[in-house]
């Protein structure tokens, strides 16, 4: 797998779904990609793109993810914005976001809202072994035009899987 870079390659061929153990995943890409690149393993962290098309090759470095659906918003593809849901409206489909690995310092600095994704849609989970919540996944920094405590009184996060 490591010559055909299988690995960069799973999240793109696979939709989310709220069975496996994310974080697994996530930080063994960050590991793969800090080894690659020769980040220090403290300067490295995942930067965010979203993406309106679908894109017919996997990403140079990083990962695509799709299937994750926005509760309490919706994502705004003209303005590329997060933006208030529609009335009644409680999740929406979030569209295809780019997990890019990079230095801290190399980030873009955006407005942004520091979205939580979560398993599932009750956001409770038990501490594990490893120290890690069975339920919280990771934040993803979703470009915004509203300050982050207007998406966290709204309770807005990101769900690997919808309920029914």
């Amino acid at each position: 797998w490591y010559q055909r870079r299988v690995h960069g390659k799973q999240w793109y061929q696979r939709r989310v779904h709220g069975k496996q153990w994310y974080q697994r995943r996530v930080h063994g890409k960050q590991w793969y990609q800090r080894r690659v690149h020769g980040i220090p393993i403290d300067l490295c962290d995942f930067d965010f793109e979203i993406l309106e098309d679908e894109p017919f090759q996997p990403p140079e470095d990083g990962v695509y993810v799709r299937g994750l659906f926005l509760e309490g918003a919706k994502w705004d593809p003209e303005r590329k914005v997060l933006s208030e849901a529609a009335p009644k409206e409680l999740f929406s489909p979030c569209p295809l976001i780019w997990l890019k690995p990079a230095k801290v310092v190399d980030f873009e600095e955006v407005p942004h809202y520091n979205c939580p994704v979560y398993k599932i849609s009750s956001r409770f989970g038990m501490l594990s072994t490893t120290g890690h919540s069975t339920n919280y996944v990771m934040a993803i920094r979703l470009p915004s035009d509203k300050p982050q405590d207007h998406w966290i009184l709204r309770g807005v996060a990101l769900l690997t899987q919808l309920d029914d």
